[in-house]
């Protein structure tokens, strides 16, 4: 199994459904194991977009990745999402030992954007948790009013109807898609009417507040939560950085160790390859970000 090429292979299956995760393991002595997660609000991207400047600096590190799908939003809601995260754990666990030397007792979920808020709810949902977390400007509270209201920096462009929206999604599950009209159409919807939370878990967190605590890890952080780094830019428009430093307080009030790094000026996605990658404080986020998985792992 070479590194840069990856073995692919579906994790799980759901009738014509195959969700896929690709497989970077280089053959010797079983390494420690990042589960990656890509971003997309949920509503789309791929684990092909995983950066190769950061897959190449895991892999020197000396770990395996395992970068997945997941399904996507409005087609499947969040249960279901939840669902796939914890069987994607599962199947490193469980079944990817028996395919690839990796040693699934040393394991990360590291996620960008809503992959790094599925990177904060595996520290809830996941049984046995993962040693670490890292969340890339992530989300630990889907209820509140950044999410469930009209958001002043979508409602910018110009208006999306609830048409337009709709003809950008389907009916029929889908684990992957890159198609521009699901973010410029559906995800553009989504925030300039703060419907996001509603479309995605299929409740009103206006009407039903409680049927949202469950989806939140700012609101499920204990004592045993996995030691956890959390990344932002102050000036991200579309995930605020208030979402990592309440993520913050929350597990400095359990007692766990915790690592907040907030970059000045850094917009969202800092450290994407069409962004600052090479910026020096990009670099020195990433730099910490090898720190602390040497350190946990």
């Amino acid at each position: 199994m070479r590194a840069q090429h990856p073995s692919t292979l579906a994790y799980k299956q759901l009738g014509p459904l195959a969700i896929q995760a690709d497989v970077y393991a280089p053959a010797g002595q079983p390494r420690p194991v990042i589960l990656w997660l890509h971003g997309g609000a949920l509503v789309v991207g791929t684990r092909r977009s995983l950066p190769a400047d950061q897959l190449a600096r895991y892999l020197r590190a000396g770990y395996a990745v395992v970068a997945v799908d997941y399904r996507l939003a409005p087609e499947s809601k969040l249960d279901a999402i939840l669902e796939d995260l914890s069987d994607a754990c599962r199947w490193v666990r469980e079944t990817l030992p028996r395919l690839a030397p990796v040693n699934p007792e040393r394991l990360a979920v590291v996620g960008h954007s809503a992959g790094g808020y599925l990177a904060l709810v595996s520290g809830c949902c996941v049984t046995p948790r993962p040693q670490a977390i890292v969340s890339f400007y992530g989300y630990g509270d889907i209820r509140g009013p950044w999410y469930s209201e009209p958001d002043p920096f979508y409602c910018q462009r110009p208006a999306v109807s609830r048409e337009e929206a709709l003809a950008a999604v389907g009916a029929e599950p889908l684990a992957e898609s890159t198609e521009p009209a699901r973010w410029d159409r559906y995800y553009l919807y989504l925030r300039q009417n703060g419907l996001w939370p509603r479309e995605v878990t299929g409740h009103d967190p206006h009407t039903e507040p409680g049927a949202f605590d469950r989806y939140c890890p700012v609101r499920q952080v204990d004592a045993s939560f996995p030691p956890t780094l959390l990344l932002h830019g102050t000036a991200d428009t579309d995930v605020p950085c208030e979402q990592s430093v309440l993520m913050a307080e929350a597990l400095a009030r359990a007692g766990v160790h915790h690592e907040l790094v907030l970059l000045p000026d850094a917009p969202h996605g800092f450290d994407q390859e069409h962004s600052a990658v090479s910026a020096p404080a990009a670099r020195d986020a990433f730099a910490r970000v090898l720190r602390f998985l040497d350190q946990h792992l």
